[in-house]
């Protein structure tokens, strides 16, 4: 969160596409899981009382990793920072203390988990072919990488909460979690919305379209074999769990309800 989010840019920039992968899949989520299993259960009434704040420092948050993601020209750092406002906004959900808004949260981490992964594992693909991660350099993909651009598209989409994409189940949940709490506060979170098409849309245009940079890209190789099946599952986990997510609900929703009667 705002502002101790600093490191995790950085932590990107700086590690493999698979310590990429592993510390947006997983590692991030160890935040909410630690807030859910520790803090929530060993302190109810100091989290009824700092959720004021909490949803403050959210809002702010979303707003302001969304404004400064738009103006990243690092691949990883673009996705670094909305990884930042969607985490936000699954800790959202989670103060809501209402049974939608921390499903929601539950399995916007677990969408998240996917999406992000996916478009880590791109620009990996894309690092290892240019060895440069300046959006400055790139253009112009579609009309020599087509089924990297259409891979790429889908995690895109699924990164802005597309409707029939897993991250849309778990945005619905978490703003109808906090519309019953506060409703200005879903107002400015809504906005992270908007913000998340702006700079994922103006990404991927930048990325693909637009003409080719001759000057820094020599080569042009589409996706592989191997990369194409690396892929793959995550493109199926995407529409399967936005088509049908009531699987991964029914699976915690006793466990949700005996959460919140406990607390």
């Amino acid at each position: 969160m705002l502002p101790v989010h600093i490191w995790l840019p950085e932590a990107h920039v700086e590690a493999p596409t698979a310590g990429s992968v592993i510390l947006a899949g997983v590692l991030l989520k160890l935040g909410t899981y630690g807030i859910i299993r520790f803090m929530i259960p060993l302190f109810p009434y100091a989290m009824i009382y700092f959720t004021p704040l909490v949803f403050t420092m959210c809002v702010i948050g979303i707003i302001y990793s969304s404004l400064t993601t738009i103006r990243q020209i690092d691949l990883k750092k673009i996705i670094a920072y909305s990884s930042v406002a969607h985490m936000n906004f699954a800790l959202l959900g989670l103060f809501t203390n209402n049974v939608q808004g921390i499903e929601g949260c539950l399995f916007f981490m677990l969408g998240h988990g996917v999406v992000s992964s996916g478009l880590f594992l791109c620009i990996g693909i894309l690092y290892d072919r240019y060895h440069t991660r300046n959006i400055l350099y790139y253009g112009g993909l579609v009309q020599v990488m087509p089924i990297f651009s259409l891979f790429f598209l889908i995690f895109t989409l699924a990164n802005i909460g597309f409707p029939g994409m897993v991250n849309f189940v778990g945005e619905f949940l978490v703003l109808i979690g906090t519309w019953k709490v506060n409703t200005v506060v879903i107002f400015f979170a809504a906005t992270g919305l908007i913000f998340g098409a702006v700079y994922a849309i103006w990404f991927y245009n930048r990325l693909v379209f637009g003409q080719i940079r001759f000057y820094s890209l020599q080569q042009f190789i589409d996706l592989t074999r191997r990369e194409f099946f690396l892929l793959l599952p995550l493109i199926f986990l995407i529409f399967f769990m936005g088509i049908y997510p009531v699987i991964f609900l029914n699976t915690f929703n006793m466990s949700v309800n005996n959460y919140i009667n406990l607390i």
